[in-house]
Formats: structure tokens, C-alpha cells, sequence
């Protein structure tokens, strides 16, 4: 009995035993060209607004770089050696440009290898840190480059601790900087003997109260991961004056963030408190905000908060007590934050939703009130003491305000300065420009007469975007345009050189030229000098034709897409190529927002090995993403209807290129990454429009994430059915298309647990489908190995080729 029982089993599983580690494969030339492209680099504009620091950024890394140690602890990665926080790309070289003259300035004394994870302008100018990171050695170090000498040196001998923050910041003087280290007395990272002290408990107090809880990844899971993860947080906070001296600021803790008041006397931390959640990531740990002085001494205790273990129902649920607290940029202590007045539940009716607070060192007065909204607290962009823009929001049904105040006067009436829809691009104003005070603290920038501010924006239109730049009155309120993007261009506004809005950064693209600095006159001839001229990184594939193409679905909804025909191809003359159809859904809570042209036809046609546009170079034309809108309007929810109104955006898009001679209908795959993939299984299950599809890093099953995902706010049990038909997992016997399921098997992204992919291919073969299924070792959300890359578009080509490119010689399918 027990013999047929084996063999019974066996023979079940045989159609699908095929589990096997393969060695790593390369691509066809083509695309492993595109794959090692070389990559422009960082650009950090110095407070002056007359340099540029230029970080280049090499190519993709090495399997035995990401295979590095890395412990997953507390909601985060980490690379125990060096007290640093997960990263595998660092900045290979660094030099400086001059704004006026284009030229370009070598530094010396550079380490070498170079490998920058993050760099600092001093406000004065005079420096500009960075952090020198090398998780294999161990190393975290602070170093410094004189602007005028351009030469560079190490500051301190003592490493950083960046596990929650970047670990430095300079101080408003810029004698020196507010610095982490890795403390003297931290001992050995915490290890095991491998033999259990017990089993590893958790307990829930019950009393009926809903909390929703997202599926959170890399959480501690026994009490030898608190115990490293404290090991890890734990650092010693300083201060590190230019010429290298070191002042220790009380005692090493777990603070997890600093910032310098703006006087540069006072500090505002935050440290992290037992007992530690096995539930939540670090950041929703109990912990305590304090102000403290240049000693490290305790000034003033803001709040001590506890762990956030779930919040009621909904996307606009907050954890009650104070929360988002931060320096009021342009004052010289004081603190600013918010409180919901709802006990941060949305289902609870409330005129007030939020109470944004303020107070002033030394913080013996009573807090003033600087304002009551009617939904959540978004930030302030601060400017001087009249002049300030509040935001808030409501993410139900994606409304927002924007507020002009005056925080020396919290009583005077606030001015509404935009109100709308957070998905209506053809009325955003764009984001106020900010700059640096003499500080280093961004403010908002004013023109010399102090009457206007400044706003940029993607100008989105019917002709696609257009971007800008405005000068906004703060009398009148009226805008006055000084610039705009204008075709066959798309240039972006990147940065104001004066007060006036006379010279101006700009990022200037064209279909075949890459992105490249440029400086423009905005009135005047608006004369305009190439800054820099970086080349193009696919040449190769420079001729490929792009158009942005509109259409709509059969409800009338109007859509958009990109379509990409490789160089030289002519559907009237050369027939229809297999198309790739690659896409991200999105929820709307408006059918006419949903039906705004997104995109430009003048952007770079940058092809890169992520998308879909790498297989152009192999003969294929790509539809990248055509609007895939599911909308909800008024008391519908979006998600009740994805099914029907994610086929009927299908549907469109592949009538387009149909219409269009550059596809036929046999010959088309559908692909996505994330809620992509998601998408794309159920595509596959739900209409028969595709010959296959490619899914990666997917989450295939919605009871797996009970709690919400993605756009979706009720839990599993308020939406039962939603959740199953949203599943393709649920109906994996409907697909009958080959798919490719791609997955990281370190994914840490909430939701896309790697047994997603696992026991969807399981599904798909156990029911007789055609399915393969590639893990890759050490890889996260998004691939990061030079190895793991090349596989994975190895594999894509090869399922392509396969099952949707036809056979040499074949006919194409009629349609």
C-alpha cells in the first residue's frame, strides 16, 4: 500500500519534475550589448548653482558581488562588515564641471577603487562629502573633497553606520559634520550554536478591533535576529569638524535618524525601543523622539510612541499620536508636526482629519496650532516667515490641496493656492522650485523682489508632455509662463541659476539624442549652450521608430501607448512582426483623468535591458505601456470590475497594432514586472489575446495578501469575492498560453513572496499548462547581477522565439 501510494505520487508529479540549477546563460550578442550599454552619470548641483558634481555610474555588478553577505533583518538589508545598508552599485569616478565655462575639473586623492554611495555639497560650498562603501572589506568611510584645491581626503579613521540613514549630514556652518559611527563597544556580531533556546512565540491580545497588516518581508524572526539587528542599528552619534577632529555626542544607541536644527545648535533624533516587533519593519518599532543639544544632552522628549502593529481599514489610515516631526526649515529651532483628530480612522466622521502643530525651542510653551485640515497632512515646502506651501491629501478619492499660510502667523486665513485631483495631469501646477539656504536647508525660492515663487512641471496635454516653468505671484496668485518645453524636443527644467528665472539648468532630450545638460536663457534670444554631451549608450539602435500612439476602449475610454518598430522596418512594405506588449495597470478614480494622454513622443528612446525594448534589437515591436486605467468612480471600487476592464484595455491596444498593419493577431505576447506580471496571468487566464506571456516577480494569489495590495484597501474578508477573481492563481486551469515566470529568490518586496511564482508554476503545470519557471540566486525585487541579467534575457528570447516567433519559412497567421 505504501509502495502504490509513492508510486501514485510520483507519476502525478512527473509532467512537471523538471527542477534543476542550471549554469548561468548569456543572451544573443544583441542583447547582451544592450545589457552592458554603458550608463550616464549622477549629476548633484552645488549650492551656488555654478557646479555640477558628476558621479559616473559603471556597469552592472558582478553574481559575486550581489552574493555577498547580507543579513535580512527588521523590514531591511544589511551588510553586516561594513554597518551599511544594502547596495551593490557604487559611483566609479568623480569630477566637477564649471556651469559658466562647460569645463570639466579632475579631483585628486581619490580612493581607489572608487566606490561612492552618497555624496554632500557643504552649504557653503567649500566641500563636498561622500561615503566611501565596500561591503566585502568592511569598509564605510567618510571623505572629504576641497572645491578649491579639488583635492579629496579621508575625514575620519572610525566607520559609519549607514544601516538607517545615510549617516552623515553637514552642519549649517560648514565647520564640520552631524555623523553615525560604528560604535568601540558594540563586540562581535551577536551568533548561534545552531541548537534552539525554544520555540519562537507571538500572541495577540484579541478585543475585536480590525487592524490590517500588509505582508511585510525580511521582519526579525526569532531573538537572535533582535539581537543582531540592535548589534547592527546601534551607532555612536558625533560631530567631525573639517580638519578631521572627532566630538562624541553622549552615548552610542539605537537612533535610527538626526537632522541639525537650522541655528545648527540643537539635534532632533529618533532611537528605536524594545520590545521589537516580529510583525512590522524597524520603522513602525516602538520608539522615542527627542531634541538634544551639541552634547548629546536631552533637551526635550517630543513623544514616546508605540509599536504600529496594523492601522484601522483603508489607505488613509494614520497611527494616532505625532508623527511626521521635522525642523521648520526657515526658523532657527523649531518643530513642526502632525496629528490625526480622527484617531486616524478614515471611516470615522470627522470635519478635522489632521492638526498640524508648532513649537519653538526651548519648547516650554504650549504648541501652536498651524492648521486644521480636512484630510492627511502631506508636508510644508517652508520659505520665510509669510511665505510657506502646505500640502494635504486624501488618497480615497485621490484629492489634494495646496495652501498658502503664513507660519509667523498661524491665525491669518490660509490662501488656497491648487485644488484638484492627484491623477489629473493636464491641471497640476507643478512642484514649487526649492533651493538651499545659506543653511543647506531647502526653502523655497523667491524672486528678487520677493513677490513670486517658482513652479515646474511635466505639462502634461493632448500633445503629451510638455514641461515648464512658471513664476507664480503671490498677490494675484497668477502664473506667468517662462518657459516651455516645445517639440521636436522634450526638455525639462531642472534648476533657476538667479532669483529671476533668467538662466536656467535644463535636461534637453530628442528621440535619437540622450538626455544632456544645457543652459538656457529664458528671455531674450533664450539662447542655449550644450553643458554636457553625453553620448548615446545603444547606438546600434538609434534609428528604432517611435510613436505615441491614442486610441480607445469599448467603453470610451480613451488610451495611450508607445510603439517601437526596430530601425529601417516598414509595416506596408515588410508585413506585420511579432509584438511584445508590455504593461503596468493602474486605478483611477476618474474615467476622464484615466483617459489623459501619459508620456511624449520626444523623450529619448533610452533601451534599456529592463523593459521591453531591448528585444527591438532582435526584430520585435514593442507596445510599451498602453494605459491599462481600472477605474472606480464615485462609491464603485476599481478592483471590483479589473477583470472586465483589464480585458477591454487588452482588447484595445491589440486591435490597435492589428489596425495598424505592425502586428497580426497570432503573433502578439503580453509581459510585466510586479503588478505587471500579476497583470499578465491574468490576461492569459481570462481572454485568449496572447500567444504567450513572460511574468515577473508576480504575486498570483490574493489571499496571500489579505490585507490590501497595491491600489486595493479592503482586506480579504471585506472583499472575498474581489480577491478570487483577481487571482489568477484561482483559475490557473484557463491558462492554456505558455508562460515564463521570472522570480527573485531573495524578493523583498511586500506581496511578491517568491513561493508566489512557486506555487503559481506549480498550478499551471500540475493542470497540464505549458509553464517553466526561473529563480535566480541572491536577487531581490529588481535584478541587480550582470549574470542574473544576462539570464533572464536569455530566457525571454529563447520563450519568444519559441512559442511566438514562427518557424523559419512559416507563414504569418492570418488574422
Amino acid at each position: 500500500m505504501r509502495l502504490t501510494l509513492i508510486a501514485t505520487l510520483v507519476l502525478a508529479f512527473a509532467p512537471f519534475a523538471g527542477h534543476a540549477q542550471t549554469a548561468y546563460r548569456t543572451p544573443p550578442p544583441e542583447l547582451k550589448a544592450i545589457a552592458d550599454a554603458p550608463r550616464a552619470p549622477e549629476l548633484s548641483l552645488s549650492p551656488g548653482r555654478d557646479l555640477l558634481a558628476l558621479i559616473a555610474q559603471p556597469g552592472l555588478p558582478g553574481i559575486d558581488v550581489v552574493a555577498q553577505e547580507e543579513l535580512k533583518l527588521g523590514g531591511t538589508r544589511i551588510h553586516p562588515k561594513s554597518f551599511s545598508s544594502s547596495q551593490f552599485v557604487f559611483g566609479d569616478d568623480l569630477r566637477l564641471l564649471e556651469i559658466a565655462s562647460g569645463r570639466e575639473l579632475r579631483i585628486d586623492g581619490l580612493p581607489s577603487p572608487l566606490s561612492i554611495a552618497s555624496s554632500a555639497w557643504s552649504p557653503d560650498q567649500r566641500y563636498l562629502a561622500f561615503n566611501q562603501v565596500e561591503p566585502a572589506k568592511g569598509v564605510n568611510a567618510l571623505w572629504l573633497v576641497d572645491v578649491g584645491q579639488r583635492k579629496a581626503r579621508r575625514l575620519t579613521t572610525r566607520g559609519l553606520n549607514t544601516v538607517t540613514d545615510r549617516g552623515y549630514q553637514w552642519m549649517p556652518d560648514s565647520r564640520g559634520l552631524l555623523v553615525s559611527l560604528q560604535p568601540t563597544d558594540g563586540g562581535a556580531l551577536p551568533s548561534s550554536d545552531g541548537v534552539p533556546a525554544g520555540p519562537n512565540i507571538q500572541q495577540a491580545a484579541g478585543g475585536g478591533q480590525v487592524r490590517s497588516l500588509r505582508t511585510f518581508q525580511d521582519l526579525l524572526g526569532s531573538p537572535l535576529d533582535a539581537r543582531r539587528f540592535e548589534h547592527l542599528v546601534r551607532n555612536q552619534p558625533a560631530l567631525v569638524g573639517v580638519d578631521g577632529r572627532v566630538t562624541t555626542l553622549g552615548a552610542a544607541d539605537t537612533y535610527t535618524r538626526f537632522s541639525v536644527s537650522p541655528d545648527g545648535r540643537m539635534l532632533l533624533s529618533e532611537r528605536i525601543t524594545t520590545p521589537y516587533s516580529y510583525l512590522v519593519p524597524y520603522r513602525m518599532f516602538p520608539r522615542v523622539i527627542e531634541v538634544r543639544d551639541l552634547r548629546g544632552q536631552l533637551v526635550h522628549t517630543v513623544a514616546t510612541l508605540p509599536a504600529v502593529e496594523g492601522l484601522p481599514t483603508g489607505n488613509d489610515a494614520v497611527a494616532e499620536g505625532v508623527r511626521s516631526v521635522s525642523w521648520r526649515n526657515d526658523a532657527p529651532a523649531a518643530l513642526v508636526w502632525a496629528e490625526a483628530a480622527d484617531g486616524g480612522d478614515p471611516a470615522r466622521a470627522a470635519e478635522v482629519r489632521d492638526i498640524v502643530y508648532m513649537q519653538a525651542a526651548p519648547f516650554n510653551a504650549e504648541p501652536q496650532v498651524l492648521a486644521r485640515l480636512g484630510s492627511r497632512y502631506r508636508g510644508i515646502q517652508w520659505g520665510r516667515g509669510d511665505v510657506a506651501i502646505l500640502n494635504e491629501f486624501w488618497w480615497r478619492d485621490r484629492h489634494q490641496k495646496q495652501w498658502l499660510i503664513q507660519p509667523d502667523n498661524p491665525q491669518a486665513a490660509a490662501r488656497l493656492l491648487h485644488e484638484g485631483s492627484s491623477q489629473d495631469r493636464y491641471n497640476d501646477p507643478g512642484m514649487p522650485v526649492m533651493v538651499p539656504d545659506a543653511n543647506g536647508n531647502a526653502v523655497l525660492l523667491t524672486s528678487s523682489d520677493g513677490g513670486s515663487i517658482y513652479r515646474i512641471g511635466a505639462g502634461a496635454s493632448e500633445e503629451g508632455d510638455r514641461p515648464f516653468l512658471d513664476r507664480q505671484s503671490l498677490a494675484s496668485l497668477d502664473t506667468t509662463r517662462l518657459f516651455h518645453s516645445a517639440a521636436p524636443v522634450y526638455e525639462m527644467p531642472v534648476a533657476l541659476l538667479d532669483a529671476d528665472g533668467a538662466r536656467i539648468l535644463t535636461m534637453r532630450e530628442s528621440p535619437k539624442s540622450p538626455p544632456n545638460v544645457h543652459l538656457r536663457a529664458t528671455a531674450g534670444d533664450g539662447k542655449l549652450t550644450a553643458l554636457t554631451r553625453f553620448p548615446h549608450p545603444t547606438p546600434q539602435l538609434a534609428d528604432v521608430q517611435k510613436e505615441q500612439i491614442r486610441y480607445k476602449r469599448a467603453d470610451g475610454v480613451d488610451l495611450t501607448g508607445t510603439l517601437y518598430l526596430p530601425p529601417g522596418h516598414d509595416p506596408r512594405r515588410d508585413g506585420p512582426l511579432p509584438l511584445l506588449m508590455w504593461a503596468y495597470p493602474r486605478e483611477f478614480r476618474s474615467a476622464d483623468d484615466a483617459s489623459q494622454v501619459t508620456g511624449s513622443p520626444y523623450r529619448f528612446n533610452a533601451i534599456s535591458h529592463w523593459g521591453p525594448l531591448a528585444y527591438l534589437a532582435t526584430g520585435w515591436a514593442v507596445l510599451d505601456n498602453p494605459t491599462m486605467p481600472i477605474i472606480g468612480e464615485g462609491d464603485a471600487e476599481p478592483n471590483d470590475t479589473y477583470v472586465k476592464q483589464l480585458a477591454a484595455g487588452a482588447q484595445a491596444a491589440v486591435d490597435e497594432v492589428v489596425r495598424r498593419g505592425v502586428a497580426d493577431r497570432h503573433r502578439i505576447a503580453v509581459g510585466g514586472h510586479s503588478y505587471g506580471a500579476f497583470m499578465t496571468a491574468n490576461l492569459l487566464a481570462h481572454t485568449d489575446l496572447f500567444r504567450a506571456g513572460i511574468a515577473r516577480s508576480g504575486a498570483y494569489n490574493r489571499t496571500l495578501t489579505p490585507f490590501g495590495f497595491q491600489a486595493e484597501e479592503r482586506n480579504f474578508w471585506q472583499a472575498a469575492d474581489t480577491y478570487s477573481a483577481m487571482s489568477p492563481f484561482n483559475h490557473a486551469e484557463k491558462i492554456k498560453a505558455p508562460i515564463l515566470l521570472i522570480h527573485g529568490e531573495q524578493d523583498n518586496n511586500s506581496g511578491t513572496f517568491p513561493v508566489q511564482s512557486e506555487r503559481m508554476y506549480a498550478a499551471v503545470a500540475g493542470l497540464g499548462g505549458t509553464v517553466r519557471l526561473v529563480m535566480l540566486p541572491n536577487e531581490s525585487h529588481g535584478y541587480r547581477a550582470r549574470e542574473s541579467i544576462y539570464h533572464m534575457l536569455a530566457e525571454t528570447h529563447d520563450w519568444l522565439q519559441q512559442h511566438v516567433q514562427p518557424r523559419q519559412g512559416a507563414a504569418s497567421a492570418a488574422e
